[in-house]
């Protein structure tokens, strides 16, 4: 017996036709996390030049949700300035989504992170010292549906 979640049209759209997929051959910028719990795995690039994100891509192994997460965060920051990049949140992500189940609300969580990683790792390459500190998320108990 399926139990089909009650995803947002946006969740699906995303899902179906995910923007900003791929790798950055030249990227400055690259995270890779994941929830050992239920499998999922983002990496994001990011290419950032005179402290804005110029290109963004991602390629991540997951659920519907992993998916339409990891898109939505790319679309939010490109363009953007670090500092603007730096206060999305996996709340955010979730709420531009149309709002997730939640026991998908552990990908919007992934999405942030591989952000994040991708910034520090950002920092890092620059020999700058990384201006934020790692967010302390628990993925106990959850998994994927």
């Amino acid at each position: 017996m399926d139990k089909q979640l009650p995803y947002s049209e946006k969740v699906m759209d995303h899902f179906s036709h995910p923007r900003n997929v791929g790798e950055i051959s030249d990227a400055n910028g690259v995270g890779t996390v994941g929830n050992a719990i239920c499998g999922d795995v983002m990496k994001m690039y990011l290419k950032i030049e005179n402290n804005t994100i110029v290109d963004v891509k991602f390629k991540t192994f997951g659920c519907g949700a992993a998916l339409a997460t990891s898109s939505m965060v790319t679309e939010m920051v490109k363009g953007r300035s670090i500092e603007d990049a730096l206060r999305v949140t996996n709340k955010a992500v979730a709420e531009a989504l149309g709002g997730l189940p939640p026991v998908k609300l552990h990908c919007s969580v992934l999405a942030e992170e591989a952000l994040r990683s991708a910034l520090k790792d950002y920092y890092k390459r620059k020999g700058l010292p990384v201006p934020f500190d790692d967010k302390e998320h628990t993925h106990e108990g959850e998994k994927c549906l």
